[in-house]
C-alpha cells in the first residue's frame, strides 16, 4: 500500500477511536472524523465507503498489532497468558463503551464478523505452527472454536458494569482458553 494512503487510513482510524472515547458512535459523523484526522471529506471516501468499514479496519488494526507481536514470538507458547493479550485487553478496557456497542446484542454484525474472522486467521496461523496440540481436528474448526470462545469471554467481560479490572479479565480469558487443555491432560494422566 502507498505510504501516504496508509498514513491517511491510520489517521482516520485513530480519529474515530478517539472520538468514540468521547461520545457514542451514533453521534459521530464523517465530518467529525475528517476534522479530527485533519483530512478532507473526499479523502475519507477515497478510503472508506462508510463509518462502519472504517471502524472495522480500526479494530482489526488493533488485533493485528497484538497478533504480529505474538506470532513473531513463535513457539513455544508461554506458560501463562502472553503479555500482548493483556495489552489488548487494556485497549478493550480503554475503549469499553465502543466495544460494548460493537459487540453487544444491538451492535454491528459487520464489524463483529470481521473481528471474528481476523481472530480466526491469527489462530489458524498459530495452530498451524503447533498442530500437535490439536491432532485430528481441522485447523479451521479449532480456529473458529478458539476465536468464538475468546470473543465470548471478552463480550461478557466488556458488558459488565462496572467493568472488572483487566487482570481479572485476563485470568478469566486464560482459564477458559486453557481449561479444556488442562482437563484433557489430567484425564490422560489418570
Amino acid at each position: 500500500m502507498d505510504p501516504r494512503a496508509a498514513r491517511t487510513q491510520a489517521r482516520l482510524q485513530d480519529a474515530l477511536l478517539a472520538l468514540a472515547r468521547e461520545r457514542p458512535l451514533d453521534e459521530i459523523t464523517v465530518g467529525d472524523i475528517t476534522e479530527r484526522a485533519e483530512v478532507n471529506r473526499s479523502s475519507f471516501y477515497q478510503h472508506y465507503s462508510d463509518k462502519e468499514t472504517l471502524l472495522a479496519d480500526a479494530l482489526e488494526r488493533m488485533v493485528d498489532e497484538v497478533s504480529g507481536q505474538l506470532l513473531a514470538r513463535g513457539t513455544p507458547a508461554p506458560a501463562g497468558m502472553p503479555e500482548e493479550l493483556a495489552h489488548y485487553l487494556q485497549h478493550l478496557a480503554d475503549n469499553a463503551p465502543l466495544y460494548r456497542r460493537v459487540l453487544g446484542e444491538h451492535g454491528s454484525a459487520v464489524v463483529a464478523a470481521r473481528l471474528r474472522r481476523r481472530v480466526e486467521g491469527i489462530v489458524t496461523v498459530a495452530v498451524g505452527a503447533d498442530s500437535a496440540a490439536f491432532v485430528g481436528l481441522p485447523v479451521d474448526v479449532v480456529a473458529a472454536g478458539i476465536a468464538g470462545t475468546a470473543l465470548g469471554v471478552i463480550t461478557a467481560w466488556i458488558s459488565r458494569d462496572p467493568l472488572p479490572p483487566v487482570d481479572v479479565a485476563a485470568e478469566w480469558l486464560w482459564r477458559v482458553l486453557t481449561g479444556p487443555g488442562a482437563l484433557a491432560e489430567a484425564e490422560a494422566r489418570a
